[in-house]
């Protein structure tokens, strides 16, 4: 008799607990003063369906955490894991899903704020395309462009060749030298691309748990990427939406971004070493889905590339 109760009690709370929709998660670090608006966000941009905001925190400080325990007075489904140390964006992600329930999951980063009804329409949109892995809406920085990394085509060596020697701004409606951010696709209306930033990635649980959700040999950059690659090699598909909107102040803790240099406290430490796991993460996914892809001399000359394109960026610091 005790024996039962207890089982139908447990199944009881699992029953409730899977009662939410969807989980945002988002990976903090430094971001203390990012943390109140994106929480009400959140909150203004999810309304038709239940949610559960989760922050998992690499912060080396407990600035964070202060901030955290005001805001959960206000929002009581905001839930917080702070981590003895820097796990990085994969592993602080995936932290961050054990304590998720919901039937969605959203990853979405700290300096992110999205528009009202946003989350709303993204999950909508999914559950009105059974095809789509994922989804993102149309992110915009601060100055008020497109962030082209929620945008964007496979870097396969040619399309990197022509991103990086500029070709792609000569040519941005060419699909053969655009393929990089998939420039000559109308940004207006909804398509498919190849793939979206990690800043918005909404997907079902299910699907998450298929794929074991982010790979951990990223530490910082490259991750999702890697995430949408796994997603379209399942059959499905990733679209642009451009209907919902968000907006990222990209780059802050981070200070490598030009549209945010000026803005970012971080210090040239931090700056390098952003950069040095932003060229490792080129080369872990060109190990991971090119390497036997393409020959052996092709190969050598893409990991070269990366090593000099890394030294230059190095040198502007």
């Amino acid at each position: 008799m005790g024996e039962n109760w207890v089982k139908s009690f447990k199944n009881m709370a699992k029953s409730i607990k899977n009662n939410i929709d969807v989980s945002v998660i988002t990976v903090a670090y430094n971001s203390e003063n990012e943390m109140p608006q994106w929480a009400e966000s959140v909150v203004a941009s999810c309304k038709k369906y239940s949610c559960e905001m989760i922050v998992t925190d690499n912060s080396p400080t407990r600035k964070c955490e202060a901030v955290i325990k005001k805001l959960q007075k206000k929002y009581p489904n905001l839930l917080y894991k702070y981590n003895d140390a820097n796990l990085g964006f994969s592993r602080g992600n995936n932290v961050g899903i054990k304590m998720s329930s919901g039937s969605y999951v959203l990853f979405l980063n700290p300096d992110m704020v999205v528009e009202k009804g946003t989350i709303d329409g993204m999950i909508d949109f999914l559950k009105s395309h059974p095809e789509a892995g994922s989804a993102t809406p149309a992110v915009f920085l601060d100055d008020g462009t497109l962030d082209d990394s929620c945008h964007r085509g496979f870097p396969t060596p040619w399309r990197a060749l022509c991103h990086f020697s500029g070709l792609s701004r000569f040519f941005p409606k060419s699909k053969i030298f655009a393929g990089y951010n998939l420039t000559y696709l109308d940004f207006s209306k909804t398509h498919e691309i190849d793939a979206l930033a990690g800043s918005f990635l909404l997907l079902k649980r299910e699907l998450g748990e298929s794929l074991k959700w982010w790979d951990e040999d990223y530490f910082f950059y490259g991750e999702d990427i890697d995430f949408c690659y796994r997603i379209i090699q399942k059959g499905l598909k990733i679209y642009y939406v451009p209907e919902f909107k968000a907006l990222h102040h990209k780059g802050i803790s981070s200070g490598i971004k030009k549209v945010s240099k000026n803005q970012s406290k971080a210090t040239r430490d931090v700056r390098l070493w952003a950069t040095n796991h932003r060229f490792r993460a080129m080369e872990i996914f060109y190990n991971k889905h090119y390497k036997k892809k393409y020959p052996f001399l092709l190969t050598g000359l893409v990991l070269i590339a990366i090593k000099v394109k890394k030294q230059i960026a190095i040198r502007t610091i």
